[in-house]
């Protein structure tokens, strides 16, 4: 197992460093990596990126914002909230398994006599309020995990920052619902900076793996991660070119996740179509969903039986064929 500590604080950069260590690090079981980002709201894989910010606001604030390749909702970034990526080989009910990935935060604010818990489907709480959000992705046999803990974040900044506009909600999809949130320090007997509570969690990781080291990337790694950082994260097109319009705009909430449905019809069959939300899937990739959607009648019937032909898991996690045909249609 190794374990790195990025250096920077470009959102972007780290976004990229952690894809890379996903993708390209595979001879590596375990790997865990700690970042701090500038502030910077960091939107999900599947997200519409304008209904969840407060576009003025950002742009006034030069706030970075970044689109990520896990799934999950959209979260506030600054330099006193520490971030946390742990990526393994796992397969099967290895995937998307939020609650053994957040021990290691749990049991080290335990180790400084905070109580938190693990709550709902991926979050992190002290007395019911929310410090952390979690997100993975799956990759080939490998899921990426990390969270956003939010340590001593300026709450202000967050909520304004990720305020929409109604006239955006309404013409882009309803945006993500906003939990009761606060800061871990204010819970803490001892006032630590976020970069020693970074190094908590880092001696903890420690003891629990004694195997692990530091990891250095080559000249040629760093080239790669740079170029992805240029190619895609720092590029509007991947932040923000994927905003759909369409003529039907739909949105619901089940228990596997957030989902806003785009469709285009044409004498009452499915001409395009494209989901967005905070679902997660094994599957990043949804094409063959929506070619297999495309030319189907608009109807509730029609579209039931068009995801009953196939297997729409690794697409939606935690959804049911009557789920996503409610989505699409009601």
């Amino acid at each position: 197992m190794i374990y790195i500590i990025s250096n920077s604080n470009k959102p972007d950069y780290n976004i990229a460093l952690e894809e890379y260590c996903f993708k390209h690090l595979r001879q590596f079981s375990k790997i865990f990596i700690l970042w701090i980002n500038e502030p910077s709201i960091i939107v999900g894989k599947n997200q519409n990126t304008l209904a969840e910010i407060n576009s003025r606001y950002v742009e006034e604030q030069g706030i970075h914002v970044v689109r990520r390749i896990t799934g999950g909702g959209a979260v506030y970034h600054d330099l006193n909230n520490l971030n946390y990526t742990i990526i393994s080989h796992e397969k099967g009910d290895g995937a998307f398994d939020f609650k053994t990935f957040s021990q290691p935060v749990i049991e080290t604010l335990a180790e400084l006599g905070v109580t938190a818990k693990f709550s709902g489907r991926n979050d992190i709480t002290i007395d019911g309020k929310k410090i952390c959000g979690n997100a993975q992705a799956y990759h080939d046999g490998r899921v990426m995990h990390h969270g956003c803990l939010l340590f001593d974040t300026d709450l202000t900044v967050l909520s304004l920052a990720l305020e929409t506009s109604m006239e955006v909600v309404e013409a882009k999809g309803v945006k993500s619902v906003r939990s009761r949130v606060d800061n871990i320090l204010p819970n803490l007997t001892e006032k630590i900076t976020v970069k020693q509570f970074a190094e908590r969690i880092l001696n903890h990781m420690k003891q629990r793996y004694p195997e692990m080291v530091e990891y250095h990337f080559s000249e040629q790694e760093l080239q790669a991660v740079e170029q992805a950082r240029r190619d895609k994260f720092g590029n509007w097109q991947w932040n923000f070119g994927t905003n759909p319009t369409a003529e039907i705009v739909r949105e619901r909430r089940y228990p596997g996740g957030k989902i806003q449905v785009f469709v285009d019809t044409r004498k009452g069959m499915i001409q395009q179509i494209s989901f967005f939300g905070t679902f997660f899937g094994v599957n990043n990739d949804l094409t063959e969903v929506t070619e297999r959607l495309k030319g189907i009648q608009y109807s509730s019937a029609a579209v039931h039986e068009a995801l009953s032909s196939f297997d729409t898991t690794p697409y939606f996690v935690g959804f049911t064929v009557d789920e996503l045909t409610d989505a699409i249609v009601g």
